[in-house]
């Protein structure tokens, strides 16, 4: 029970109380009444938290806790336009020793593709986009500025969005303070968000079953009673996709001035000490089966790396065209170099934990997901620690080959114990990889 309750406080909105239930636990695990496995090899490093939607209400605090205690071998969150939850997971992630990076994931625009759909579904252009293993949230001047607006954009965006969905759904009406920022702990909603609170108001507002089920076939156009209520995840997809996605009464196509360039977000990301990567989807899009051209026009702005989604890519034993494409996008990466981040995200309801990477169709992947999680790591501490990550002005200097970087931030990620990252603060900027390596070797 007691484990119980510690576990409920991790997602406690108050940072206090969900720093004493993890030093609470972190003494159980050293104490032996709580034993965590050794790490394997199952990593997710796509994971979002309730700072901006996590449909489980995981705080950074739980997924770290959670990734170690499951055995996960490395874990990583990435919020939307946010990095609320930086420095708690991090600080969270090195308290229980697991291997772990953080970022932020947005949405940009690809002007050489303003014509063709990449990887969000109707709106050709845009793209999403991830800046992994940013070393810190304490930025300032412009990239604290760059940060603020893409916060700022963000929820002025879902505030038009609901003020359109409130005409429609009257006379369940929401109101943004009151109703939708009060399930976030930092002001941060998403469409998800929206989505519950619409959920949940239109449950207070019909007191029986079948009234409730009557106004949502009538809103939706669809059987509500058999999407399940009052907020099932049948329900909350369906609002979404009837109100505010395309063909919604909420939605508005965006254009090129709706999100920042890739290019200036990559811009961001570098100068915050972090990579630039590319989200793929399952190469279906008119872009993405167009690859290679799109990875030109990414690495030709600064994207560095990958990330996707391999719970999106098969169905068990069934080898089908989005399997193809997922070994044949992985084949094409690597041998241009780019490491790897895989995961999955859990902002719906129902969605993985983690992948099934025992399954037959991604077993044989297991080394690949591995190499980029240990890349991501080795990048992560010895940015934070010495500023020399996987794309500082060191990494450039001393690495010919984009190989050689990643053997060695491979080894240094797969080598180093997260308790023991301070030791890196002893590189510099005339350091060579073999030292550095020697330092957590003694």
């Amino acid at each position: 029970m007691l484990l119980d309750e510690l576990e409920r406080r991790l997602d406690s909105f108050d940072a206090g109380e969900r720093r004493k239930a993890l030093t609470a636990l972190r003494e159980m695990v050293e104490t032996g009444a709580t034993p965590l496995p050794k790490a394997g090899t199952d990593v997710n490093l796509h994971a979002h938290t309730f700072f901006s939607f996590n449909s489980y209400g995981y705080s950074p605090s739980k997924l770290a806790w959670l990734f170690r205690k499951e055995g996960l071998a490395a874990g990583g969150v990435v919020d939307f336009d946010v990095l609320d939850a930086l420095e708690e997971f991090l600080e969270s992630a090195k308290m229980l020793g697991l291997k772990a990076a953080a970022g932020f994931e947005t949405r940009v625009f690809v002007p050489e593709f303003a014509a063709r759909v990449i990887n969000s579904p109707g709106e050709p252009g845009i793209s999403y986009h991830v800046g992994a293993g940013l070393p810190t949230a304490n930025l300032k001047g412009d990239l604290l500025h760059f940060l603020a607006k893409m916060r700022q954009t963000a929820q002025q965006r879902n505030r038009d969005l609901m003020e359109r969905v409130n005409k429609y759904l009257e006379p369940v009406v929401l109101d943004y303070e009151k109703d939708v920022l009060i399930l976030t702990p930092s002001g941060n909603a998403t469409e998800r968000h929206i989505c519950l609170a619409y959920a949940r108001k239109a449950g207070k507002r019909f007191g029986k079953v079948e009234d409730l089920a009557h106004f949502w076939t009538e809103k939706l156009d669809a059987e509500a009673a058999s999407a399940g209520l009052p907020e099932s995840r049948e329900l909350l997809d369906t609002i979404r996709a009837k109100t505010m996605k395309r063909g919604g009464v909420g939605y508005v196509q965006p254009d090129g001035k709706s999100f920042p360039l890739m290019s200036e977000t990559n811009d961001f990301i570098l100068k915050a000490g972090g990579i630039p990567t590319l989200a793929w989807l399952n190469g279906l899009s008119e872009a993405e089966q167009a690859i290679d051209e799109l990875l030109d026009v990414a690495m030709g702005s600064g994207t560095a790396a990958v990330t996707l989604m391999p719970d999106r890519n098969y169905k068990p034993g069934v080898k089908d065209e989005k399997l193809e494409n997922l070994y044949a996008f992985i084949e094409l990466v690597e041998d241009r170099g780019l490491p790897i981040f895989a995961g999955t995200e859990m902002n719906s309801p129902g969605q993985k934990f983690v992948d099934a990477f025992a399954s037959d169709e991604l077993s044989p992947l297991v080394p690949v997901f591995l190499k980029g999680a240990n890349i991501l790591f080795g990048h992560s501490a010895l940015q934070r620690q010495a500023g020399l990550g996987y794309c500082s002005q060191w990494a450039k200097k001393t690495f010919d080959q984009v190989a050689d970087k990643n053997d060695f931030f491979e080894a240094l990620g797969n080598f180093l114990h997260p308790k023991a990252e301070n030791i890196l603060a002893d590189a510099n900027e005339n350091s060579t990889p073999e030292e550095i390596l020697a330092l957590i070797s003694t």
